[in-house]
């Protein structure tokens, strides 16, 4: 989808038309969620600080993110995919990979196939999407990218070098910032220059990867796709408007993530097999702590205690800190299993309690009810 979040928004209110829109945290201390393509135009995009869009846009107009109605939007372009193929992998709430490849006899050619899709977009919900067809993932996804917004890119084995080598080294999967800078050093710079690189120069970069990173740059990509893809991990976190520097401060925000990270994991029917925090200082530097939990964990106080341990043991090698955002988060997702009814009576009062919580927020509201400690004095 072309801009989603922004797109959305603007569909729903006609005045934002034609505006340089974002869409994102409320204060100048979050960062961007969406940005419309008139403010891209001012070089602002996705994960930007929002002051610094601020910066670059002194006209731009910013949007409080609405979660539910994007996913109900969201919900229905999918519904549209699986209309013409059941193997759709989402990766997003704004992006899937569909194979059409058994598809073909009933509804046409692939690009007639992803030109009724993007006509159904249209008709069905006023948003405009972009689409790329390819033989193989990797290039439909760098094919989606060339001609946005509401575009159709059609790319055969024949045109890959054609259209493949002179873009950017970045559009291939997993060059991050990082990689970026080492590659440039040794003048790498386009799709081309990596495909033809001495395997030499490339391994000191991508060791065991080498090979696998010089296939992505000639097109070359064997992965399937996975229909009804799990989730792999699910997290809260925020982004305070004044850093944060009482150790107390910290703990009871942690609360807080650690109950929204649960109840949605519970919500799911999911359980973590690991548990982590990530910390953001006001110098930007970002850190991670994890640690794995046998049995898997959804429960608010499990996570809790865990997400409190792995603080207390950054405060210690980072005493002075200011914290400028604080995330927990659990992975190695498995589903929820009948609980133990030989586990000790503090944990099933514990799981009791979460279920009870769970069941007064779905009939009355996320503020009907809370914990104590993480009122203010």
């Amino acid at each position: 989808m072309d801009a989603f979040y922004a797109s959305v928004e603007q569909r729903d209110d006609p005045s934002l038309k034609g505006q340089p829109v974002v869409v994102g945290g409320g204060t100048n201390r979050g960062v961007v969620a969406a940005a419309s393509y008139e403010a891209r135009r001012f070089g602002i995009r996705s994960a930007m600080p929002m002051a610094e869009a601020l910066r670059r846009c002194g006209h731009l107009v910013r949007v409080k993110p609405r979660m539910l109605h994007y996913k109900k939007a969201s919900e229905s372009i999918f519904a549209i995919f699986r209309e013409f193929t059941p193997l759709v992998e989402g990766l997003s709430l704004d992006e899937a990979f569909l194979d059409v490849t058994a598809s073909v006899k009933l509804f046409g050619a692939p690009e007639m196939i992803a030109a009724n899709i993007k006509q159904r977009i249209s008709n069905d919900t006023a948003l405009t999407a972009s689409v790329g067809v390819a033989e193989n993932k990797l290039v439909a996804k760098i094919a989606s990218d060339l001609d946005k917004p509401d575009g159709l890119t059609v790319l055969t084995p024949a045109l890959y070098s054609e259209r493949l080598d002179p873009l950017p080294v970045r559009v291939i999967p997993g060059i991050g910032r990082k990689t970026l800078k080492r590659l440039q050093a040794i003048r790498i710079s386009t799709v081309r220059d990596l495909r033809i690189a001495d395997n030499r120069d490339l391994e000191p970069i991508f060791g065991r990867f080498t090979q696998n990173t010089r296939d992505r740059a000639a097109g070359i990509d064997s992965r399937s796709v996975v229909a009804g893809r799990e989730e792999k991990s699910i997290s809260a976190e925020e982004t305070y408007d004044q850093d944060l520097s009482n150790p107390s401060d910290m703990v009871r925000e942690l609360l807080r993530l650690s109950e929204k990270c649960a109840t949605r994991l519970r919500k799911s029917s999911l359980a973590a097999g690991t548990i982590q925090i990530k910390i953001r200082r006001a110098d930007f530097a970002t850190f991670t702590r994890q640690r794995s939990v046998k049995p898997p964990a959804n429960g608010t106080d499990q996570i809790y205690a865990i997400a409190t341990e792995l603080l207390n043991g950054w405060l210690g090698k980072n005493s002075n800190a200011r914290v400028r955002l604080l995330g927990v988060g659990g992975s190695n997702l498995v589903p929820n299993e009948q609980p133990d009814f030989f586990a000790s009576e503090l944990t099933m009062s514990t799981s009791m309690i979460d279920e009870t919580v769970d069941e007064i927020r779905e009939k009355f509201g996320s503020l009907s009810v809370g914990r104590a400690k993480m009122l203010d004095r």
